[in-house]
């Protein structure tokens, strides 16, 4: 489990990293775990155009699948210089995320603050790796006592 400290500081510490290669204007976060790491880039960066892309790659929360588009990029994207873009995951797992997005946007900066083995090799950018086979529960996955919470929304039997 990831502490709210914890991911805090490894974002900064991924802000810190990507300050020192250039600069960058346009942050397009990965919904849904992308959402609070671009919070904190946007702010370490100073990055004021942050658009969001939806793709879905998990069935249930154990359960990987293919990757698909449910919310594509707003038109004025195109109009923004491919090197200042930066893209941001939450995780890069199996890469299967990370290269539907280089197909979108090649030449993009792709950032997480964590990867595994398999998806570490389609990030540009990123803090710590954990071993492939570990289930990462996030500070919003869980409660005040560590324990992981389902989704409110979330239906019996229904998937995420």
């Amino acid at each position: 489990m990831i502490s709210w400290a914890r991911f805090h500081q490894d974002c900064r510490l991924l802000a810190e990293k990507l300050n020192s290669l250039g600069s960058f204007s346009t942050l397009i976060a990965v919904t849904r775990g992308g959402l609070a790491p671009a919070a904190i880039l946007a702010r370490e960066l100073d990055i004021r155009i942050v658009e969001t892309i939806g793709i879905k790659s998990y069935e249930q929360e154990t359960q990987r699948g293919a990757a698909s588009v449910i919310k594509g990029l707003s038109g004025a994207i195109a109009t923004r210089p491919v090197e200042e873009i930066l893209v941001i995951d939450d995780l890069a797992d199996t890469g299967t995320t990370a290269q539907a997005l280089r197909r979108i946007l090649p030449g993009a900066t792709f950032v997480a603050p964590y990867v595994k083995p398999q998806g570490a090799c389609f990030i540009d950018h990123f803090i710590a790796q954990f071993p492939q086979d570990v289930w990462i529960y996030f500070p919003w996955d869980t409660d005040q006592d560590s324990l992981y919470r389902a989704p409110l929304a979330r239906k019996e039997g229904a998937g995420v």
